[in-house]
């Protein structure tokens, strides 16, 4: 909301100047800078809403099976606190773009791998995307349909038994930056040399977004994330204000 001087203000909502609100798991896993769920990593204030039994696991894992009712009432939360648009804390949730966009009736923005078609469009041709993810095993077809990503689109993975998925899918008490980052990096070096074409790289985990500047500093590609797509997408609610307009 912006009031000018001598206008009248509206109401109707709770709260004010926050109008992307991201759905969160549950997860106790440190969340350091640059991570979705920590609000220090935007410019621009957010709100969160937790979703209750949306573990790391049973998101990834089992397809966030049974829950999706309850990322539609906690959404539909944040939407009459103030949210004006809605984005999600893991690229997996990809698999309910339909739905969420269709139950909380503004915009919503579940995964980082929406980019993935838009992105293919701006590369050379015979140039691809390659995606980047926490559970390669897990990404499935309809994960990457609702996504409008093709079937045939390269993937890779961070190690199963890696100190990253152990952090993050096992929701585990610690973290370290460093281990995560180099096991990222080595995943995304082994995804160009098994895919030489691939000219551009999309993070499918939110998590991952800390280390997005060392893939791109190794590999010398654009590296998107899903701190990429929110920046955009805020920017869409909250276009900025250029002078001489105020």
């Amino acid at each position: 909301m912006q009031h000018r001087p001598g206008g009248t203000a509206k109401g109707g909502k709770a709260l004010y100047g926050a109008p992307v609100g991201i759905l969160m798991l549950e997860a106790r896993f440190p969340r350091i800078p640059g991570d979705v769920g920590n609000a220090l990593s935007f410019p621009f204030p957010v709100l969160y809403a937790v979703v209750p039994g949306a573990s790391p696991d049973r998101v990834v894992r089992r397809r966030a099976e049974g829950l999706l009712d309850s990322f539609i009432a906690e959404g539909r939360k944040l939407v009459r606190q103030g949210a004006e648009g809605i984005v999600t804390n893991c690229g997996f949730l990809a698999l309910y773009q339909g739905e969420l966009a269709a139950a909380l009736e503004v915009p919503v923005a579940t995964s980082s791998l929406l980019q993935v078609p838009f992105i293919e469009r701006l590369l050379s041709p015979g140039r691809r995307v390659g995606i980047l993810t926490i559970a390669a095993g897990h990404l499935s077809a309809e994960h990457l349909a609702a996504a409008g990503v093709a079937p045939d689109t390269p993937i890779a993975g961070t190690p199963p038994d890696g100190h990253f998925v152990r952090a993050i899918l096992d929701d585990g008490p610690a973290l370290e930056p460093l281990r995560c980052e180099a096991e990222v990096v080595e995943a995304a070096l082994g995804l160009v040399a098994s895919a030489p074409e691939v000219g551009a790289l999309v993070l499918e985990c939110t998590n991952m977004c800390p280390y997005s500047r060392a893939v791109r500093r190794r590999l010398d590609l654009p590296v998107f994330d899903m701190l990429s797509l929110i920046a955009w997408f805020q920017q869409g609610l909250r276009p900025p204000v250029h002078p001489p307009f105020d």
